[in-house]
């Protein structure tokens, strides 16, 4: 199958902000301007994660939902504060094509399995936030938008969301994301290997190179950045000639 780019917008207080290690965020722009530009310039698909709702207690805001979808026609995926059925529900009628529970999801495991079997599994993921944990020896679970550790491996919990019925993960590492240094292959390749859902690769791209290597060496199905984009250091269009001039189907 063809491979996926993925522009993400992580958005607080209504703006697109990005930041490392999921700290130190800095506004980057409006997120409905930003995603007609990606949705124009050829992304594969749409990310909009509402960073702040799970630790704010609030739901995601619908409204500017609404509004991004309005303006683009491409596979568009929203998660942060889907706390239940009703509002995963209320999130797929305001335009996604599918939602991204993380906290909640882990919290509530039976909400994955619902709304699988009610929405179907292609349009339910599941956010997989991992951080390196020398207690485990292992990638660790972190929940609240890396602000909490769980104590369970990545990869444990990944086999656990296939059996839930999920059909896609979002895998997050915390350690690479905002440094630029390349994508965790490591923790790409492993959960890649445990599971036969979809993953996406998530945190640390800064150059091209970095996206052939999570497609290939990490076997992602799909590679999802964001500042790389958002402050105009990789172009959409030449990411994907690059990569189709790698021999990798985009």
């Amino acid at each position: 199958m063809s491979k996926r780019i993925i522009p993400c917008l992580d958005v607080k207080d209504g703006r697109v902000v990005k930041g490392k290690k999921f700290k130190d965020l800095v506004e980057t722009g409006d997120p409905v301007e930003m995603a007609q530009r990606y949705s124009m310039d050829g992304a594969d698909e749409l990310a909009f994660l509402d960073i702040s709702a799970t630790q704010e207690g609030r739901k995601t805001v619908v409204e500017l939902v609404r509004k991004v979808a309005r303006q683009i026609d491409i596979p568009f995926c929203v998660g942060g504060g889907i706390k239940s059925l009703s509002e995963v529900e209320e999130i797929l009628e305001a335009g996604a094509t599918k939602v991204s529970l993380g906290t909640a999801g882990f919290n509530q495991p039976s909400l994955i399995e619902e709304a699988a079997r009610g929405y179907g599994s292609t349009r339910v993921m599941v956010a997989i936030d991992a951080q390196w944990s020398d207690r485990l020896q292992s990638p660790e679970v972190y929940l609240k938008g890396g602000m909490e550790p769980t104590g369970i491996r990545a990869l444990e919990w990944a086999a656990r969301v296939e059996e839930l019925g999920a059909g896609e993960i979002l895998l997050t590492s915390i350690d690479c994301d905002g440094r630029k240094d390349g994508y965790d292959l490591d923790l790409t390749s492993t959960v890649v290997e445990q599971v036969s859902l979809p993953v996406i690769a998530s945190g640390g791209a800064g150059k091209m190179e970095h996206f052939a290597e999570a497609l290939t060496r990490g076997g992602a199905d799909a590679a999802l950045a964001a500042s790389v984009f958002h402050f105009g250091e990789i172009n959409l269009p030449d990411l994907k000639k690059y990569l189709q001039e790698k021999g990798i189907e985009v």
